[in-house]
């Protein structure tokens, strides 16, 4: 009974300091808009909208009913798992946050951040293979271990596994589609192959669940829970595909208007 007081009670304080840390990362946002657009061209309002957006999703799934629902339903914490993992990262990564860094620091803190960027354990981390080993390699740790359930009486680690569920997932993203610069981009071909593992590997893990549900999970819950992952995660996944499939399709284009000789041929 301590046990359980003391977690609702560091629960309450984490949700006001998360609250907080989401509600500063909006307004940081806004303000390097303002100062950016004070240097260069007006920035898009679009990217604003998908930053607050994905705040706004990262913050339902560690703040409010569905935060709460997640500590005895299963069905609601793969709620939070799309919104943390999967959603937000997608909506923050089109937001361009690199980008708008860039053009509101001075030009030594961007070229150091440049500097960062290009090291090898940040090129590391942002390839692919990692980036998808982080992100659902850590899925099947936490369902098919005992994690899960620990994890739900211990509060440090359940912040900890949020924090990796949510840095793994853009991570992830940020590796497949990006709106920021990069230093060496990986080929097209290259990202959807590792794609379509990381989708197939998603989807094998969801079925998995739907008959084996994890520590201290009903079987009707992690039915459930299980399909809304399954479906939830495709419908997000769409979008990455759309976004891969688009950059493709202006590559193709760009390159067939920049060839030697076009102009003549019409």
């Amino acid at each position: 009974m301590a046990n359980e007081h003391i977690h609702h009670a560091g629960m309450d304080a984490g949700s006001i300091a998360a609250l907080m840390t989401f509600a500063a990362a909006m307004l940081v946002y806004v303000f390097a808009v303002k100062r950016s657009n004070k240097k260069y061209s007006r920035w898009p309002v679009h990217r604003t909208f998908f930053w607050i957006a994905g705040m706004s999703c990262a913050a339902a799934s560690v703040i409010g009913p569905i935060a709460e629902g997640a500590h005895s339903s299963f069905t609601y914490h793969m709620a939070a798992h799309l919104l943390l993992g999967m959603l937000a990262p997608l909506l923050l990564v089109i937001s361009a946050p690199l980008t708008l860094l860039l053009r509101t620091v001075n030009v030594r803190v961007a070229r150091r951040f440049t500097f960062i960027l290009k090291s090898t354990p940040v090129r590391l981390l942002t390839d692919p293979i990692t980036a998808s080993l982080l992100n659902m390699g850590g899925l099947w740790i936490l369902y098919t271990t005992d994690l899960y359930q620990v994890m739900h009486h211990n509060w440090l680690l359940l912040v900890l596994i949020h924090i990796h569920i949510f840095l793994a997932g853009y991570l992830f993203t940020v590796s497949i589609v990006t709106y920021d610069p990069v230093p060496q981009k990986p080929s097209i071909y290259y990202r959807s192959v590792v794609l379509v593992l990381a989708l197939a590997s998603h989807g094998i893990l969801a079925k998995f669940l739907y008959g084996n549900p994890p520590a201290g999970v009903t079987a009707g819950d992690s039915e459930t829970g299980a399909l809304l992952m399954y479906y939830g995660g495709d419908a997000i996944d769409l979008v990455i595909i759309f976004l891969l499939c688009l950059e493709w399709y202006k590559n193709q284009v760009s390159h067939r208007f920049s060839r030697p000789g076009y102009a003549r041929s019409i």
